[in-house]
């Protein structure tokens, strides 16, 4: 299902600062060899995660569902001098990719990376996050949000994507579990009297949500 005007989306990338070349190396390499490419952020996504990350400037970030690592070398470009990202990622074929990746970055020193299930590896961190990105499996996306909130500063942000979820969430009857969490997801956010939200028709959705 077509949610952005594709000739939309192609004049916006033409108008937004292009990547750096470690970044148009992941994304070549990534859709033309990996069978879930579809996943990787991409351009536009991730030049407007670098952004929010050098506005807020966090010194400890969280992301949840590192693939590649195209988005945590993103994500890591506001981080303060002596600010570290922690990503943690399922699968550990996209962890050695990602590794080798951030190994060749300025970020080398700053980016801990975690193999293993997400909600396991996020009880063994002893941290506060000014920053979390959600972009994992969706079927457990309440229970991620949950289960960092209470580690998340005040005025602190999380940034769940995918909130869209390819345009599934908008069709009646909802199909398919992953669109049904993605939807319950966003319920769930907009009953959340704790948090400040709004959702950007970005690529497949963003959720950026502040915490009061």
């Amino acid at each position: 299902m077509e949610i952005i005007l594709e000739k939309a989306g192609t004049y916006a990338e033409a108008f937004t600062t292009p990547d750096e070349p470690l970044l148009k190396e992941i994304e070549a390499f990534t859709m033309e060899n990996h069978p879930q490419s579809h996943m990787i952020s991409g351009h536009l996504q991730g030049q407007l995660l670098s952004q929010i990350s050098s506005m807020i400037r966090p010194e400890r970030i969280l992301e949840i569902g590192t693939f590649v690592g195209y988005s945590a070398l993103c994500l890591a470009k506001g981080l303060r001098p002596d600010g570290v990202l922690h990503t943690i990622e399922l699968r550990e074929a996209d962890a050695q990719t990602a590794r080798a990746y951030f190994d060749r970055s300025p970020y080398k020193e700053r980016i801990c990376i975690h193999t293993g299930d997400a909600l396991t590896v996020m009880e063994q961190l002893k941290e506060n996050w000014d920053l979390v990105f959600i972009d994992a499996d969706k079927i457990n996306y309440t229970r991620y949000y949950e289960a960092v909130f209470p580690f998340v500063k005040k005025g602190g942000w999380i940034i769940a994507d995918n909130v869209l979820f390819h345009g599934e969430v908008l069709k009646t009857p909802l199909k398919g579990k992953n669109a049904k969490a993605i939807d319950q997801f966003n319920r769930h956010i907009l009953a959340d009297n704790r948090v400040e939200h709004v959702m950007l028709t970005v690529r497949d959705g963003l959720m950026i949500i502040r915490k009061k």
